[in-house]
């Protein structure tokens, strides 16, 4: 099979495809509803404020840096580490309020024809919530490994900066040039195409799409299941 990498200029080769990257809430899991109703809700509580709309455009950072944006916004300071932890710890309790979070349509079918080819599946999450990092096991049983998981816990700096998807990279044990991420935000966009990663991006929420092409994305698809039905067509057979 020849991917669809672009060949690196000046080596002559097209890059064999070693692994797929995920992102979590909204791709795998139809949680972003509840995180941008949770984040809405607990801002208030503190005094600040963030629209449901606004919380899909900061979807991919840390709950830290999200919270250190609307500090400064309106307290002119970053947050203390006491006030992160109450207010983090807040919203995941608001968060886990909310009905469970149903899986991605198309998630699973294109998780099914990722690991049919052989490819590394790796998890690259801003997210520190629990109750969904756990559910990846039971919900998808047989398709993710603990040790090929990277949250918010693992890096200083999260999305948009590249270092999760290149702590992924890491785990998965291959270059750029070898893999490809699955996004359904900017900032994740971001993030993997400073990382040097093809980036496809399954727009799953309410934004433009252009959002998302601004964002870098290579190819844009209007949901999950869109993306799982031309994965195979992303690929061509290779003449001997």
């Amino acid at each position: 099979m020849q991917n669809i990498i672009p060949m690196p200029e000046g080596t002559g080769q097209r890059p064999r495809l070693r692994a797929v990257l995920f992102d979590m809430d909204g791709v795998l899991f139809d949680s972003m509803p509840a995180h941008a109703q949770s984040w809405a809700k607990v801002a208030t509580h503190f005094g600040l404020t963030m629209t449901p709309s606004e919380a899909y455009l900061h979807e991919g950072r840390t709950g830290e840096a999200t919270i250190n944006i609307l500090a400064q916004r309106y307290w002119g300071r970053n947050a203390t580490a006491e006030e992160q932890r109450n207010i983090y710890a807040l919203k995941c309790e608001e968060f886990n309020k909310y009905p469970e979070a149903p899986k991605m349509p198309g998630a699973e079918s294109l998780l099914r024809q990722v690991k049919a080819m052989g490819l590394t599946i790796v998890v690259v999450t801003g997210s520190g919530q629990q109750s969904l990092l756990s559910r990846l096991q039971t919900h998808y049983p047989g398709f993710f490994r603990p040790d090929l998981i990277v949250s918010s816990a693992d890096v200083k700096r999260g999305k948009p900066a590249p270092d999760p998807y290149l702590m992924g990279l890491e785990k998965a044990g291959c270059r750029p040039e070898e893999a490809i991420v699955v996004e359904n935000a900017p900032l994740g966009v971001q993030a993997a195409r400073a990382a040097g990663i093809y980036t496809l991006a399954a727009n799953t929420g309410p934004l433009d799409p252009q959002v998302l092409t601004d964002a870098g994305a290579q190819q844009v698809f209007p949901s999950m299941q869109a993306l799982s039905d031309a994965w195979s067509g992303l690929f061509e057979a290779t003449t001997a």
